[in-house]
Order: structure tokens, then sequence, then C-alpha cells
């Protein structure tokens, strides 16, 4: 059947792929056209009955689904990883000193800031000290944030550059910094980012995104995590229709000036990073048990109960969204007993308008996904955590044991409990790839958490759209916008239409669209004009 939608103007038809009509969980491939004007699907249809267009693009069989949305990124650390020093391969403080050293020759003398050493997957898990960073790189400012971005290696002369960081709750003096210390000097190191050196990296972030199928990004701003200098920078980039779309979240507490900059920055909510507790790698997630590699800690709370609910309670009231990064279990319970509160003060009905959201929700359970559920709290997660860290032989099960690890990311019991998902990366803390992300959401290390493929790929796409009250794109359909990406045939299976995704292959991008602007095009795509 041809739908059209009037009136045309200058006018792309697509044809010669397979295109997912619907949205993913009810929808269906089929061999049929599009044509799309001005950034809104016109008309559907046998290539045959199409309409008269200025340009037609041939896909010789490329598949073409919506677009990502990839619901949580930090843009500038990412550009930062993609275009400077990443640590992610670091097997070794060996491996991370001779990194440090060869960048130092690089950069001369200027700061050197990295991303990515993961000390759970090395046989030896020594760290450098702040002296072994002085050593390799001649006294530079040195800043080498973990994966989870909740701590750092540090140099002495970052050090020495942050007014009594030694009085900072995480402070330690071998270079190694969690908590409060942390996030004072990563400010520091952040702030001798120059705004051209910013730029870039923000630059390279939106094209990388492109690149993998992703059309707007879910920016996870805030205080603590970057500046509202670096926001600013990044709306003001997002501006460019040839780059993907940033949605900004602001991580400031509506107590101390967090609604005001929502409004500065032109955030769509404040929260995101948010930080209720720290991360489960840096063992700065609040626990309701010890951790079980460091039996005498149990995490770290940085928002009581009364603070979550008044930062839910002043945002409700405003209508702004709300949320909040959350880890542990423990810190969970405060923030689900805060969402109770804040609905007792406000109402179910506004709570629920809102849509907040929270980012990570690793570990929950089933009492507390039924508040969410209740109060139509969106859950930000990040399946490639679990491939990461999962397992029993991963990270979780060397921070909380077997049973404990094995609970984490309950993706299965979220989405039966009708808990909508928006899935993300947390780029850099994983790397920014969407199929890869299904590909974990699908083959859980927990079997009995896992999601089907339609249920994942809609959580990658039409949810994140939703979610920001997008209701337009996240499907192809008549009057939907022009927001898709195009794929290598050869990736998808000729029987299912989806993607095989075996071992850690992703599919293949050959063009990214949003809102009928190209940001992403392979030069072999077979196009004519009219």
């Amino acid at each position: 059947m041809t739908v059209t939608c009037e009136p045309y103007m200058s006018a792309t038809l697509i044809t010669g792929g397979r295109v997912l009509l619907g949205d993913a969980n009810t929808g269906s491939f089929d061999d049929v056209a599009l044509v799309y004007v001005d950034g809104v699907i016109t008309w559907i249809g046998a290539v045959a009955s199409a309409p008269p267009v200025e340009r037609t693009v041939y896909l010789e069989g490329a598949v073409v689904l919506p677009a990502f949305v990839d619901g949580h990124v930090h843009a500038t650390d990412t550009g930062l990883a993609l275009t400077g020093l990443d640590l992610s391969s670091a097997r070794s403080k060996a491996d991370v000193l001779a990194a440090v050293s060869s960048r130092t020759r690089e950069l001369r003398g200027r700061p050197i800031l990295g991303h990515g050493w993961d000390e759970s997957s090395w046989v030896v898990k020594e760290l450098p000290t702040s002296a072994d960073l002085d050593r390799a790189s001649f006294g530079s400012v040195v800043y080498l944030a973990r994966v989870d971005a909740h701590s750092a290696l540090v140099s002495g002369a970052l050090l020495a550059s942050v007014p009594r960081v030694e009085t900072l709750r995480g402070f330690d003096a071998s270079g190694i910094v969690s908590m409060d210390a942390h996030h004072a000097v990563r400010g520091a190191a952040l702030r001798l980012i120059t705004p051209s050196q910013r730029t870039e990296a923000q630059s390279a972030m939106l094209r990388h995104a492109a690149s993998k199928g992703v059309a707007v990004v879910h920016e996870m701003a805030g205080p603590d995590i970057s500046s509202a200098d670096d926001a600013a920078g990044l709306m003001a980039l997002s501006a460019d229709p040839a780059l993907p779309d940033v949605v900004l979240y602001w991580g400031q507490h509506a107590a101390t000036g967090g609604l005001e900059m929502v409004r500065e920055l032109g955030a769509h909510g404040a929260g995101g990073d948010l930080f209720v507790d720290g991360a489960l790698g840096s063992r700065t997630a609040c626990l309701r048990s010890p951790y079980a590699d460091q039996p005498t800690s149990r995490g770290a709370l940085y928002l009581d109960h009364d603070s979550c609910v008044d930062h839910l309670v002043r945002c409700s009231e405003v209508g702004v969204p709300s949320g909040f990064h959350v880890i542990g279990d423990a810190a969970m319970d405060v923030v689900v007993r805060a969402l109770r509160a804040a609905e007792d003060s406000v109402g179910a009905q506004r709570m629920r308008a809102l849509r907040h959201r929270l980012e990570h929700v690793e570990m929950i359970d089933a009492a507390q996904i039924a508040v969410l559920a209740d109060l139509g709290v969106i859950a930000s997660v990040q399946p490639a955590f679990d491939a990461a860290w999962g397992g029993t032989s991963g990270m979780y099960a060397d921070r909380l044991g077997l049973d404990r690890g094995a609970e984490l990311n309950p993706f299965a019991a979220l989405v039966a409990s009708q808990v909508e998902l928006v899935l993300g990366s947390d780029s850099p803390v994983t790397a920014m790839d969407p199929w890869g992300s299904i590909r974990a959401a699908v083959g859980h290390r927990t079997p009995a958490h896992a999601i089907d493929v339609r249920t994942a790929f809609d959580a990658h796409t039409r949810a994140g759209f939703g979610v920001v009250g997008d209701t337009s794109s996240g499907v192809l359909a008549v009057g939907a916008t022009a927001t898709f990406a195009v794929w290598h045939r050869d990736d998808f299976d000729t029987a299912t239409r989806w993607p095989t995704l075996i071992g850690d292959y992703s599919p293949s991008c050959m063009g990214t669209v949003r809102n009928g602007s190209r940001l992403y095009w392979a030069d072999d795509i077979h196009e004519v004009a009219s």
C-alpha cells in the first residue's frame, strides 16, 4: 500500500533497500521506497508509484533503520579519548607509564589527559603512583581517569595545583583520588583544556557518533563532571544540522542553582550525573553490604534522602525533568524512598508526566523496580557494562562476589514491569557502539536478565527520542522525521532481517541522516539528480 503526505518540495527518493516500517517491536522489513521532503517522510510505497523527486538514492540492498540515540555520553571526554591518550588497552602499571612517557614526548610539557585504565583485568593490579607519573612525564600535569571516571591517577604537579586537596574525602597521597578529591582534581585538569581543544574534542565525538548511526546523544554534564562552558560549547556545536543533535542534562542540585543553569544552558533536565553514589569499579557505589574485595567499605553516599526529595520536589514543581546517577543497592534505597516522598508532596500524576530518569540502575530489586514502574521513571542503562564486567570472572564478581554480581543489570525484569529503558554507552566508559550495546543486552552474561533484539533496538532508538518528547522520530512512517541510518546488507541475516551480532563484529554504517540532513554518508552510495 502506498501512503503519501503533501506537499512536495525538494524531495529525495530512497530506493533499492530494505526498510523497517513502524516501530521495532511490531514493524516489518519491506522492500519499499521512501521519499522525504524538508526533513519529513512524505511517501512510502512501490518505487514504480513514486512521486517526482529531485534526487534518487540507490541502496543496492542496504538496510534502512531508525537512527540510534545514545542515551548517556560525555562528549568532551569521548573526544579526548578519540584524539588523545586512550588507556583502555593497558594491561599493567608498566603499560600506563609507557603510554604517559610516549604522550609526554608528543605534547612537550603540555598537560596530559588520559582515560580508560581498568586494573580489574590486570594480572598484577599495582597502580602507578604520583611519583611514577612525575618521572614518566618529567614533571608535567597528568590526569588519568579510571574507566568508570569515578577515580583517577594524578601527578604531583596536578595535586599541587589544587589547594587543600589533602583534606578532601577520597584523597590518597599515593596519587589515586576518588570522591570529593577526584571532583576537585578533575575540575582543575579540565580547566587546563583550551576552548579550541575542547571544541576539537567535541566535534570529533559528534562525527564519531554519526559514523555509528547515532543521530542524537544525551549529554550528561554538570559542575562535577564537566563545566558550564563545556556544556554551552557543545550545545552551540549541536546547532549545526550536519552534526548529531545534543540533548543536555545538567547534574546540579536544584537547591544550589541547578534549575537556573538548566534554563541558562537550554538543558532538558536537571539530572543525569547528579551523583547519589559513585561506581563499583572505584568501590564508591553505595552498598547495603560491604564490598567482597574490601570488607571494610560499603562505598560512598553523596546525596542523602532529604537532598534527593528536595531536588525532586523543586524540579517537579516547576515542570523540569530530574534524576540521578545511582548504582549501588543502598543508593537505590535512598532514591526509591525519595521518589515516594516526592510523590506525597507533588502527586503521582505530576511525577509520571515529567518522566524523571535514573542513570545506570545496576543494582535494583523487584520492590524498587515496582516503584519506578508506578511513577513512570525512566531507566537509562548501559548493557556494555555487563559485557565488560559481568560473568563469573569479571569486575562485578570481584567487587561483589558471584551471587550479588549475577544480580546486576536486570533488564528483563525492568521490561517485564514496564519500566521504559533507554540504552546508552556512557562513552568513553564503554565504546559508542549501539549494535554492541544491543548485543550485550541480548547476550547478557546472566541469561535470565537478557532481552530480545527488537526490545533492545527500540530502547536504543524510539525510547531515546520519546523520553525527551520527540514522538515523530524513532520510527519510519509517513509523517515521521527523516532520521535514519543505512547499514550494509551483508551484515544482516536474510531470514530474520536483523543483524547476526556474532562475536564482537557490529554492522557497518553507510549513512546517517537527521531531519533530512546528512551527518555521515559513504562515498560509494549511488545517487543521481533527477
